[in-house]
């Protein structure tokens, strides 16, 4: 019983996650738009955050132009090896002081999957202003 209860879940944590794979860079850059006061996506500018241009397969804490602004938390994380892919963006969208505890993001987090999917994948669509 056990068995095949934990099977349906798992199925259905794959299905769920599946859904929400991909997302639409259209609809990312309106969810980006609460991002916006703080990243630069479409640009190598910073802001009160580091430009999130190229992020997608960037080392946690690595940005040059950011370098010395960065928190000691998100420093560490990315000594440790934390690499901004697709899985640890959605983690840290989601809830930033989970993922990397003591940084400086003051930002709760995105509530919903889809939001997170879209903006990951304008974030991989390479921005333009």
């Amino acid at each position: 019983m056990f068995r095949a209860a934990s099977s349906a879940s798992i199925l259905l944590l794959a299905t769920s996650l599946a859904a929400h794979a991909g997302g639409d860079p259209a609809l990312g850059k309106h969810v980006f738009n609460r991002c916006i006061a703080c990243h630069e996506a479409a640009t190598d500018r910073d802001k009160v955050g580091p430009h999130l241009m190229g992020v997608v397969g960037r080392t946690a804490g690595s940005a040059e132009s950011f370098l010395g602004h960065y928190s000691g938390a998100m420093k560490s994380a990315g000594a440790a090896g934390l690499v901004w892919d697709e899985a640890n963006l959605a983690e840290y969208l989601k809830a930033p002081r989970l993922k990397v505890p003591g940084n400086k993001m003051m930002f709760a987090g995105l509530t919903n999957d889809d939001d997170i999917a879209n903006v990951i994948a304008y974030l991989k669509a390479d921005p333009k202003p």
